[in-house]
């Protein structure tokens, strides 16, 4: 079965087809991406659900970078755009805990291209600071505000099942790694995700915390990722998992639905985006103008009543007549079309 195509075959605009055929779908209005008076708002706002064929469609909140990202403000998006389930980002989350050196600003530009310049030694110098006092703040906070935060979004409708701190490297401590895992469970998640490192040894070494703290890590793969790539992980703890990104698989030249039928079980969360093959250039698409087998990825978990959320990640550039809010309701329409359509 080929993908849903996004476009409309009529002939009304695709600002028109955005605001109909999303909107309807989801049985959402879209409203404004600035949040004002925001818990007032969201109490008198209906519940979210992007549950499909027993199917949890989530979003992860980077997908909403190109607009300012507070806690509420995110809160206020999933339900915009109908998304009951977040993997939420570490700046979100710290920033409404507190935390120092944290932003919640909108990321505006393209990403940088070609190689970053180099960090002069002053610039070193504030980064480590930085990093010290942000540790020592992960060292002594308390999950409190992460509670709260958490009953923020589960009355709202909104469950966070996935978390992202930065905290989980080679160069956080033992004291940090443990902070993320337990502001995880504070905020209700079943699995922290961290980009899949190159060496083994952190692997072991967060499998291991894991399994102390009872919490899964979801390991994320760029176009490095291969059917093999989170082997080592898997073999070395049983809380070891993949935040696989069936887009970038796609991306690599690879079919993401051997690796999926296969590693299910170890599957904590996967992303879904439209990506061009490697041979057609690995371009981020508009969903339905790729080759990613978006379609059959969604029914496949859909028949196997596979129990892991698929997360959208919103990587295409949003078209000037847009925003992050309506493209990710988009997305949203589109599963609940391919999860409908059997």
């Amino acid at each position: 079965m080929k993908n849903i195509p996004r476009k409309s075959t009529s002939t009304v605009s695709r600002r028109e087809f955005i605001q109909k055929s999303a909107a309807a779908a989801t049985g959402f209005a879209f409203a404004s991406s600035t949040v004002i008076g925001a818990p007032a708002i969201l109490r008198a706002m209906s519940k979210p659900n992007s549950k499909f064929g027993g199917v949890q469609i989530g979003a992860i909140s980077y997908s909403f970078r190109s607009l300012p990202s507070n806690a509420e403000q995110i809160l206020k998006y999933c339900i915009d755009c109908n998304i009951s389930a977040v993997e939420l980002m570490g700046n979100t989350g710290e920033a409404f805990a507190g935390a120092p050196h944290t932003s919640t600003e909108a990321r505006t530009g393209p990403p940088p291209s070609g190689p970053r310049p180099q960090p002069t030694a002053e610039q070193l110098a504030e980064q480590e600071q930085k990093a010290k006092e942000i540790a020592a703040w992960r060292s002594t906070v308390s999950m409190d505000k992460f509670v709260q935060l958490r009953k923020m979004y589960n009355d709202a409708g909104v469950s966070i099942y996935a978390w992202k701190p930065g905290a989980l490297g080679e160069k956080n401590s033992d004291a940090e790694i443990a902070y993320a895992m337990r502001s995880a469970k504070a905020l209700g998640a079943s699995h922290v995700t961290v980009e899949l490192p190159t060496n083994p040894a952190q692997t072991l070494r967060l499998g291991t915390l894991a399994a102390e703290h009872k919490i899964g890590v979801g390991y994320h793969g760029h176009l490095q990722q291969t059917f093999t790539s989170w082997d080592e992980a898997l073999s070395q703890s049983k809380y070891n998992g993949l935040n696989c990104d069936i887009g970038h698989y796609v991306a690599a030249g690879l079919d993401p639905i051997p690796l999926i039928q296969a590693k299910h079980e170890r599957i904590y969360s996967m992303h879904i985006k439209d990506r061009k093959s490697k041979t057609n250039g690995g371009d981020n698409m508009p969903w339905g103008e790729g080759d990613t087998p978006l379609v059959q990825v969604l029914q496949l978990m859909k028949k196997q009543k596979f129990k892991f959320p698929a997360t959208i990640e919103l990587e295409y550039p949003v078209p000037s007549d847009s925003d992050a809010v309506k493209e990710v309701a988009l997305c949203v329409a589109y599963c609940r079309r391919a999860l409908e359509a059997i």
